[in-house]
C-alpha cells in the first residue's frame, strides 16, 4: 500500500496510546437520529484532545457543502473551515481511545481509506469502529436495537439479523471497513434501529446504544450520563406528542404488535407463518436508505 500520510497531518505531542480502539463517524451519508454524530461527539467531550488533521481541500466539494461565513458591516469577521479530524481522549477509568470525525469525504474516497489505514497503523490502532443510525419500523417504546458487523463475529455480540441481503448506496464509512477487512485490520461497526417517525430528529437513546455496544465490544467503559438525560426529555417529549394524536397513537401500538412478535419468533427461533410481522427483505432496507437519503438533500 502507497504511504498516504499527505493525507493527514499528525500533533507535534502525541499522547500514550496502548493500542487504542478508533471510533469514527462521517457526517453527510445515512445517520437516522443522528446517532453516530451524538455518539461521537459526547466521546470528544470525554478530555478529547486532536491528534490528526486531514486535508480537507484535497477531500471536501466546498460547492456542495458551502462552510459559513460571518459578514459584519462591512467586512468578513469569521470563517468556520470543515474540519475532519482524529481525538485522543480517555474513557470513565483512565483508557485511551480514539474517535474520528468531520463530513464525509467527497471524493478520493480510496486514497482517504487508505490514509485512515495508515494513521492507524503508526497509532497501532488495534480495532476500528463505526458507527451510525439507520431508520427501521421499530417503536420507540421497546428497547434499541442494533445491527452489528465486520469482520470480528467474536466482538459483536448477540444481537437479531434484522437484515439478511440489502444493496445499499455506498459511504466512505463502509469502505474503510471494507478496505481495512482486506488488508488484515480488525473493523466492525455498530448501525444502531432508530424509529423512522424519529429518523429526522435527534434521537440520544440510539446514541447511548451504540455506545454500550462498544462498550461491550472493547471493554471500554463510556460514561453516558449526559446523554441519558438528553435521551429522558427526548423521551418526555415524545410520548407527549404521540399521546396528542389517535391516529400516531394507534401506529405506535401496531408497531409495538409487529416488533413483539418478531422478537418473540427469534426467541423461539420459529418461522413467522401466518403472522403480520416479518423481517424487511433486502428491496425494503435499500428503498429506505434511499428515502431517508433524499429526504437529507431536500433539507
Amino acid at each position: 500500500m502507497a504511504d498516504q500520510s499527505e493525507l493527514y497531518t499528525l500533533a507535534e505531542e502525541i499522547p500514550e496510546l496502548d493500542h487504542p480502539v478508533l471510533v469514527y463517524h462521517l457526517d453527510g451519508f445515512m445517520d437516522a437520529g443522528r446517532a453516530g454524530r451524538l455518539a461521537t461527539e459526547h466521546l470528544k467531550t470525554l478530555g478529547a484532545r486532536r491528534i490528526a488533521t486531514f486535508d480537507t481541500d484535497s477531500l471536501i466539494d466546498y460547492r456542495s457543502r458551502r462552510p459559513p461565513m460571518i459578514f459584519d458591516t462591512d467586512r468578513w469577521t469569521d470563517y468556520e473551515a470543515p474540519e475532519l479530524a482524529v481525538y485522543a481522549g480517555e474513557d470513565a477509568v483512565g483508557v485511551p481511545f480514539l474517535v474520528m470525525t468531520g463530513p464525509e469525504p467527497d471524493r478520493a474516497w480510496e486514497r482517504f481509506a487508505a490514509a485512515v489505514i495508515s494513521l492507524g497503523e503508526r497509532l497501532d490502532v488495534r480495532l476500528a469502529i463505526g458507527v451510525h443510525g439507520i431508520p427501521m419500523a421499530v417503536p420507540h417504546t421497546r428497547e434499541t436495537g442494533l445491527t452489528p458487523h465486520g469482520n470480528r463475529p467474536d466482538l459483536l455480540g448477540e444481537h437479531p439479523a434484522w437484515i439478511n441481503r440489502a444493496e445499499v448506496p455506498g459511504s466512505a464509512a463502509a469502505l474503510i471497513e471494507y478496505r481495512m477487512a482486506e488488508a488484515g485490520r480488525d473493523s466492525v461497526g455498530f448501525a444502531a434501529h432508530v424509529p423512522h417517525y424519529l429518523a429526522q430528529a435527534a434521537y440520544p437513546t440510539a446514541a447511548i446504544a451504540l455506545l454500550n455496544g462498544i462498550n461491550s465490544a472493547t471493554g471500554l467503559m463510556f460514561p453516558t450520563a449526559d446523554l441519558d438525560e438528553a435521551a429522558a426529555e427526548a423521551r418526555q417529549q415524545i410520548d407527549g406528542e404521540v399521546a396528542a394524536s389517535e391516529d400516531v397513537a394507534e401506529a405506535v401500538r401496531n408497531l409495538e404488535v409487529q416488533y413483539d412478535e418478531i422478537m418473540e419468533a427469534g426467541r423461539n427461533s420459529l418461522p413467522l407463518a401466518g403472522s403480520p410481522a416479518r423481517m424487511p427483505d433486502g428491496e425494503e432496507i435499500a428503498a429506505e436508505f434511499e428515502r431517508f437519503l433524499a429526504e437529507q438533500n431536500d433539507q
